[in-house]
């Protein structure tokens, strides 16, 4: 995980609330700030990784969250789709990364184009059905993520076992990603340096032991 320094009481609760996790009530265009963060991360990963990957000449190894192409769709837009329609806490998406971070630990996997959507819409769905008091069926989930019933179950399977149902995520580790998340705010006030990212592990590039390659990328089609 990342390497910060001891994170107080204090800056864990300003991180918390800098980044809208504390919305209860939203209108139809309130968006917490968390997303913008979370995408611009994720964007600047699949950035890097690609290039890296381009640069060693290697061919990335497929999972059942793998499109034979990117979606249309931007990671920001998507995830303002996500948390428009499934009216998950802004928390959930803080969950989902840390479930998504869990995945990614496996040797040869790491986010790029063609799986950080699916990537998204489970981690979410997962954190949703975790930690919210109310929560829809996979059908509807579906829907909003842009993919069939089937493909969402079989999604959300298939995380659940790779990272081992550890689903319980302690106040410290979530703090301390709330933290990695401020953190990449400032860095993209400056200037958005290129360095490695902390959801990749290219030690090993090996085929994983999860699924096989997803037929279609379902577009995401409106509501």
């Amino acid at each position: 995980m990342w390497n910060l320094p001891p994170d107080t009481e204090d800056l864990c609760t300003e991180a918390f609330l800098s980044l809208g996790l504390s919305m209860s009530e939203k209108g139809a265009n309130d968006f917490p700030r968390v997303l913008l963060l979370l995408s611009s991360f994720l964007d600047r990963a699949v950035q890097n990784n690609e290039k890296l990957l381009d640069s060693k000449k290697v061919k990335e190894p497929l999972t059942v969250f793998h499109g034979l192409k990117a979606p249309n769709l931007g990671i920001q837009r998507y995830m303002e789709r996500i948390y428009k329609y499934s009216k998950c806490s802004p928390s959930c998406f803080v969950l989902g990364l840390v479930y998504m971070d869990r995945y990614l630990q496996q040797p040869g996997v790491y986010v790029t184009s063609l799986n950080v959507h699916r990537l998204l819409i489970t981690g979410v769905v997962l954190a949703a059905k975790f930690i919210d008091d109310a929560f829809y069926n996979n059908a509807y989930y579906a829907k909003v993520g842009g993919i069939s019933t089937r493909e969402m179950n079989r999604l959300e399977l298939n995380m659940l076992f790779c990272i081992d149902f550890r689903l319980k995520v302690d106040v410290t580790t979530f703090g301390k990603y709330c933290l990695q998340l401020e953190k990449e705010a400032t860095i993209y006030q400056v200037e958005w340096p290129i360095k490695a990212c902390a959801l990749v592990d290219i030690n090993n590039l090996d085929d994983t032991k999860c699924g096989s390659l997803t037929q279609r990328h379902a577009e995401v089609e409106g509501l």
